[in-house]
């Protein structure tokens, strides 16, 4: 696992607390067979960018990579996401105070979605759900994921 140098920039900080290997499950509707899920986060040598790779077995959720850098303010992030099916998005985030969040604007092309998720106090479980929106103020619940810190 890389760790990230001391003078990488400062406002990345708070990233640090996402490293290590992390078993997610989800609400999304099974058949009934188990299925595993996980994800890693670890950072790019150089210690400016957290990249996030998932592996889920699932037939409605897709395998993928991203990549977290500095927003345009303190203490704002930018994760740019690709998966499986072809499909690339930026979300802006958020991690602070103990909450996580990511979020595409009413602008995007298909649809708005944000994610808001909650550490324990511990910090090694983190409870959150997904909604969507057609026009950015009606949201709906899509789908509940939690994640469980399996190693640092």
């Amino acid at each position: 696992m890389s760790t990230r140098p001391m003078e990488s920039p400062s406002r990345m900080n708070d990233l640090d607390r996402l490293v290590g290997t992390w078993q997610m499950s989800s609400s999304l509707p099974s058949d009934g067979e188990p299925s595993h899920a996980e994800t890693r986060f670890e950072w790019l040598e150089g210690g400016r960018f957290l990249i996030q790779r998932w592996r889920v077995d699932h037939p409605a959720a897709p395998d993928g990579i991203a990549i977290i850098g500095a927003g345009e303010s303190e203490g704002q992030y930018r994760q740019h996401y690709f998966d499986s099916r072809g499909v690339e998005r930026v979300y802006e985030m958020t991690l602070a105070d103990g909450v996580w969040k990511l979020w595409r604007s009413a602008s995007a092309p298909d649809f708005s979605q944000r994610f808001t998720g909650t550490f324990d106090a511990a910090g090694d479980t983190i409870t959150g759900t997904w909604e969507v929106s057609s026009d950015g103020s009606a949201w709906e619940h899509d789908f509940d994921l939690a994640y469980v810190r399996g190693s640092r």
